[in-house]
């Protein structure tokens, strides 16, 4: 069951002890897709709630199967004041173009018109591998509230081209494969999306400000030393279950089970992923 309590610690945290002042709420990492609708209302209302004077952007993700649902949250996400809403491509039947996506994300968007839009790009858990360059071309005369990409992929060259030929329209290009950020940020993404946010936020804002200094061999060391970690867990089998584990043992907020089909994480993973990241000596010191 969802745990509302937490969401204000949950805030405290971020902002606080690991200077994120952004959420992504029901994308992957919360399990927004096994949550039904009620209970996706009922956390979008919290952390905006929780939000407020502390965070400077809460972004819903309000994708579902069912089109209905989408544009019920969407509406929803704007009458609570959420600072954008983003929607995943539908990934049972699935969009085969970029007009059937299209069609699709300007259903849901038309429904709140005074919010920005972004389209959350996630192909390896969609299967749909519509190019992201195709399909912003001409985006804004169909979706006029449209601001932007979750880029979850690891095809920098699609990314690289979205940003070359979008410069002019200002689109905000998100990155989300968290190990290859410092690559992404390279050609020109302009943030990030991602898990290890929860807990490793404070070195992430490290490796940015290194990255804008520009003070590239300190900026890799922060890179790689994620990477050293990501490596490590996903040989231990890594997902959601994982990362609730690991962001329960650094921030000490209890963030619970998965829910099935996912189970909880073992205790030797916890163990190991707890050591691994004891081990690792940052750049700062700590």
């Amino acid at each position: 069951q969802i745990n509302l309590s937490v969401i204000r610690q949950y805030v405290d945290y971020l902002v606080s002890e690991q200077n994120v002042k952004n959420v992504f709420v029901n994308g992957t990492t919360g399990e927004g897709l096994s949550l039904n609708i009620q209970e996706r209302k009922q956390l979008a209302e919290e952390w905006v709630c929780q939000g407020k004077d502390k965070l400077d952007h809460v972004i819903i993700h309000v994708g579902a199967l069912s089109l209905p649902e989408s544009q019920e949250l969407a509406r929803h996400a704007a009458a609570i004041g959420a600072s954008g809403i983003a929607v995943i491509a539908p990934f049972f039947f699935k969009p085969t173009n970029k007009d059937e996506l299209i069609a699709f994300l300007q259903q849901v968007a038309s429904e709140a018109p005074a919010v920005p839009f972004y389209y959350y790009h996630i192909p390896p858990l969609t299967g749909v591998k519509v190019c992201v360059e195709e399909l912003l071309d001409g985006i804004k005369e169909r979706i006029p509230t449209f601001q932007g990409v979750k880029f979850s992929d690891t095809d920098l060259l699609d990314l690289a081209q979205c940003i070359n030929k979008n410069e002019r329209e200002q689109f905000a290009f998100l990155y989300g494969v968290d190990e290859q950020l410092l690559s992404a940020l390279a050609i020109g993404a302009d943030g990030a999306v991602g898990s290890t946010y929860n807990y490793l936020g404070q070195k992430t804002n490290l490796m940015l400000q290194a990255f804008a200094k520009p003070d590239l061999a300190l900026a890799r060391k922060y890179q790689f030393l994620t990477g050293e970690f990501l490596n490590f867990v996903i040989k231990l089998g890594f997902g959601v279950a994982q990362t609730k584990a690991v962001m329960t043992f650094v921030s000490g907020i209890p963030m619970g089970p998965p829910r099935l089909p996912l189970v909880d994480a073992s205790e030797d993973f916890i163990v190991k992923a707890k050591a691994k990241l004891d081990s690792i000596v940052w750049p700062d010191g700590n």
